[in-house]
């Protein structure tokens, strides 16, 4: 069994259920220990033990994502190897447009969402990033950036108040500012681990070396569009004074969430709610009459959730289910297009 530092390894975010789970893992050879992932690169793994960080590589079918607990034993010519992952605890992953599923980060107990009030306000990712983290079953948090240079900031807040349920923390901040760690103090207690998620340029780096004294580099905005430049290029994860740690991650481009229909449910819980009172059982909230959702729910958010439920049921389909799609759709265009042809013959 293996030995482990609760002191130091609760400052890179071990807890008492944590240390549980790693004492239970199999471990005969002398000399192993526990640390966990700070950053993956492409054949060596950045490591942290609780005192000092080192690099090490991972035996054959050990897949790790940065935030991942795991054994390291210790080889020949001083080589470190990971011999073991433990089961994460929660995990975080996206879809590709093609469906495939990819681990973001492992192991965390709160999202920070990173929005700015700039340019970069956008309800409808804001809703997709909700979606994403409520899925993994993590807390979220609305993290508003730029708190000092946006304008309409109480506007922007009252528009957020009112399309996102109520019980979501919402703060505003100046990532700038030192006040920003006093403000986010009650979600950076010992041992607890943070996620930053949010486009390019809103601030997550900036956010990073404020809660963290990190040096993360940070970029502004693209002048004609106001889109963030991707600075932070792979997902890392960095110590706060206090005992927390942060993992900062890069903008997500083009993606969907890891989630299916009952967690979207969870993340627009106020439509799910009003749907219980529509006419009909399978009510899209679309023209059907009796739906106790449509008047009341903002459209957009309404269109949004539409959108979504599309993209995870897409995600779901196997490849057969896919072709036999297509097939009814192109069934579907034929016939729409001759009807098309006889209603000009018939002028």
């Amino acid at each position: 069994m293996i030995e482990i530092d609760f002191d130091s390894l609760r400052f890179i975010g071990l807890t008492p259920y944590i240390a549980q789970q790693l004492l239970q893992l199999d471990t005969a050879n002398t000399g192993e220990f526990a640390a966990r992932v700070i950053e993956v690169q492409r054949e060596w793994m950045l490591l942290h033990n609780g005192e000092s960080e080192f690099r090490a590589r991972a035996l054959p079918g050990i897949f790790l994502a940065v935030g991942d607990w795991v054994i390291v034993e210790l080889h020949a010519n001083n080589e470190y190897w990971i011999s073991q992952r433990m089961e994460p605890v929660v995990q975080i992953a996206r879809r590709s447009q093609e469906g495939n599923r990819q681990l973001l980060v492992t192991n965390v107990d709160t999202a920070l969402l990173v929005m700015g009030l700039d340019h970069d306000f956008n309800l409808r990712r804001m809703e997709r990033y909700l979606t994403i983290v409520q899925a993994a079953q993590v807390m979220p948090v609305i993290v508003l950036t730029k708190q000092d240079i946006a304008t309409d900031v109480a506007q922007k807040l009252e528009q957020i108040k009112q399309r996102l349920p109520a019980h979501i923390p919402i703060v505003a901040v100046n990532a700038l500012s030192e006040t920003t760690a006093t403000v986010l103090a009650q979600w950076l207690n010992p041992g607890h681990t943070l996620v930053l998620l949010g486009s390019s340029g809103a601030g997550k780096s900036t956010l990073t070396n404020i809660l963290a004294s990190s040096t993360q580099k940070t970029g502004g905005i693209r002048k004609g569009d106001g889109r963030g430049r991707h600075t932070t290029t792979a997902r890392s994860l960095h110590q706060c004074a206090n005992g927390a740690c942060i993992i900062d991650t890069p903008g997500l481009r083009s993606w969907s969430p890891d989630a299916d229909e009952e967690s979207l449910g969870i993340a627009f819980d106020d439509i799910e709610t009003l749907a219980q009172n529509c006419r009909f059982r399978n009510c899209e909230h679309k023209e059907e009459p009796g739906c106790a959702v449509r008047d009341v729910i903002d459209e957009d958010r309404l269109l949004n959730y539409q959108k979504l439920l599309r993209e995870i049921r897409r995600s779901q389909q196997t490849a057969l289910d896919r072709i036999d799609e297509r097939a009814k759709w192109k069934v579907l265009h034929k016939a729409a297009a001759a009807r098309a042809r006889d209603k000009r013959r018939d002028y």
